[in-house]
């Protein structure tokens, strides 16, 4: 078989079995497109023709590209799967990934923001208007729950327990998860839902949990130019994202003591390792500390 037909049963794979996100299925996709490109210009067609030695050259070519080491490793992740993939199926009778080692990659520490700028920033809604209470309970959720902007846009009414305080999310590969957010977000968005809400919806019906003018709902890119727009107003110097106010959400509890164990659940890492990074960020800010009010620091 070529190598572009076993992609395409890959990919195939991935999204009705592995049930893989959209945005990931896009990643892999990509990924193993370019090693085909790159296969085919070595006239390498057929997938059983792919060498260790084939691989190899095309890792070297990433870096010729100046690719950093994680999107490296990340192509070779890729490029793993599919040929674990084909060696289970009996398309090819070896693996020419078995002996490729992962590239190191460099884990930089994420920009975080202090309790002081995140104030600043809940703090800029105009909480007179139905668009500044929507804001205002959308910010406190962000910060308070830790989750992803796709997770936040696809929020719906009946993932919301604002009894319970807690809020269903629908994350990466369809797995669902329970994460707490807290007394002021829920009173933030019970505001917004008593208040605001009504007077957006219109005559178009949304089960959206945050929705615009007329019903509609808000897209990831909407999302973002929100976060965009009272960070400009705060004056917090830190180019704020979606992103690192989940950073932020993660950071502010290892500093206070939570465990591993439940961020990990609260952020829907699949791996652990993924989420010791916030332990690095909590000893940097343990030494701050320490180099501030120690007296021989």
């Amino acid at each position: 078989m070529t190598i572009d037909s076993t992609i395409d049963v890959y990919l195939t794979h991935l999204a009705v079995e592995r049930r893989l996100a959209k945005n990931s299925l896009a990643a892999y996709a990509r990924d193993l497109r370019t090693c085909a490109d790159f296969l085919e210009r070595r006239r390498v067609v057929d997938a059983c023709e792919v060498t260790q030695s084939h691989l190899l050259d095309f890792l070297v070519e990433l870096h010729r590209h100046k690719l950093t080491a994680r999107s490296v490793a990340r192509s070779l992740v890729a490029i793993r799967g599919f040929f674990s993939f084909l060696r289970h199926e009996g398309t090819v009778k070896s693996d020419p990934t078995t002996m490729i080692e992962t590239p190191v990659k460099i884990q930089k520490l994420p920009h975080v923001l202090s309790l002081e700028e995140v104030d600043l920033l809940l703090a800029q809604p105009d909480r007179r208007t139905s668009l500044g209470l929507r804001d205002h309970a959308l910010l406190h959720l962000f910060y308070a729950s830790g989750i992803r902007i796709s997770e936040m846009a696809g929020l719906t009414l009946d993932r919301v327990d604002l009894q319970a305080g807690w809020v269903r999310v629908l994350g990466k590969g369809s797995k669902e998860r329970i994460v707490p957010m807290g007394q002021p977000a829920v009173e933030a968005i019970r505001l917004y839902l008593d208040d605001a809400r009504p007077k957006l919806v219109a005559t178009t019906m949304s089960d959206r949990l945050f929705i615009g003018r007329g019903g509609v709902s808000i897209t990831r890119q909407r999302l973002w130019e929100i976060i965009k727009l009272y960070a400009r107003k705060s004056g917090v110097r830190q180019n704020i994202t979606p992103h690192m106010l989940r950073h932020s959400f993660a950071t502010h509890l290892v500093e206070r003591g939570a465990d591993l164990r439940s961020i990990q659940l609260m952020l829907g890492h699949a791996d652990i390792s993924t989420t010791q990074i916030y332990t690095h960020v909590s000893r940097k800010h343990l030494h701050e500390l320490h180099r501030k009010f120690h007296p021989r620091s």
